[in-house]
Parts: structure tokens; C-alpha cells; sequence
């Protein structure tokens, strides 16, 4: 496992009542209201969180892949983030899905900064060999 050698962030949320709860963030620049998926109730739910903070972070990616490959980054690069929540027997689990729109680029370019990206993301890092994971280029 690697370690952190230098924190540049914590996020610090407080989450009560689960799934049907809330989730406040110590800026508080997130104050939210969770519903369970499927369930009545406006709130969002931790997939549609992992889903927005997970494409979100694979576009800083593909930024940080376009620098240093030299390639310029399509201003409408876009990353459709779909998280499955389900269940193998009693266990409950997610699997996801990016599809990566870079419109522009040339396919085999585009594929390579797909790829560098998914190596290069906290969030693949971190999912990597723990979910289903698939990454489609549009």
C-alpha cells in the first residue's frame, strides 16, 4: 500500500441518520439530505455522491494526462458516472461505470488518455481490484 508523504486536503463531513439522514460538511459548502435509492424523499444518496466525486476526479485526470502528453483537453470533456449498488447473496455491493466523452481527439489519443487517467485518478486507485469496474471512451 502506498502512503500519503504530503495531505493537500481533508474533507471533513458529518453524516447522521445513514441513508435517510444528512451530511453537513465542517465549510459547510455541502449541507445535503440523503434518501435511499428508490425511496420517497429529495434527498440524493451516497452512489449519486461517489458517482459525481468519482467523474469529477477522473476529469482532473485526464487534465493532469493532457499536460503531460502535451495534448490539448476538449473544454467540453465530459465523464457520465453510473454506480450500481446490488447484492451476491447477503453481501451488498457497488460495481461502476465511466464512459468518457473526449470529442475531437483522434481514438487511439483519446484511448491512451482514458487509460493514463484511470491509472492516474485517487478514485480508480482506489477501486482498483475492490469493485467491477468498466471505463468506456464515447
Amino acid at each position: 500500500m502506498t502512503h500519503i508523504e504530503k495531505v493537500l486536503y481533508t474533507a471533513k463531513v458529518h453524516t447522521s441518520g445513514g441513508r435517510d439522514g444528512a451530511s453537513v460538511s465542517s465549510d459547510r459548502r455541502l449541507d445535503i439530505k440523503l434518501s435511499s435509492p428508490g425511496a420517497a424523499g429529495n434527498g440524493t444518496n451516497p452512489e449519486q455522491l461517489f458517482a459525481a466525486g468519482w467523474s469529477a476526479c477522473f476529469i482532473g485526470a485526464l487534465g493532469v494526462v493532457a499536460s503531460r502528453m502535451k495534448v490539448k483537453l476538449p473544454s467540453d470533456v465530459a465523464v457520465d458516472a453510473e454506480v450500481d449498488l446490488g447484492m451476491t447473496g447477503s453481501d451488498y455491493l457497488i460495481q461502476a461505470r465511466l464512459n468518457v466523452s473526449l470529442p475531437g481527439l483522434e481514438r487511439d489519443v483519446a484511448r491512451a488518455m482514458v487509460d493514463a487517467a484511470h491509472q492516474a485518478c485517487p478514485y480508480s486507485k482506489a477501486t482498483r481490484g475492490n469493485i467491477n469496474v468498466e471505463i468506456n471512451l464515447l
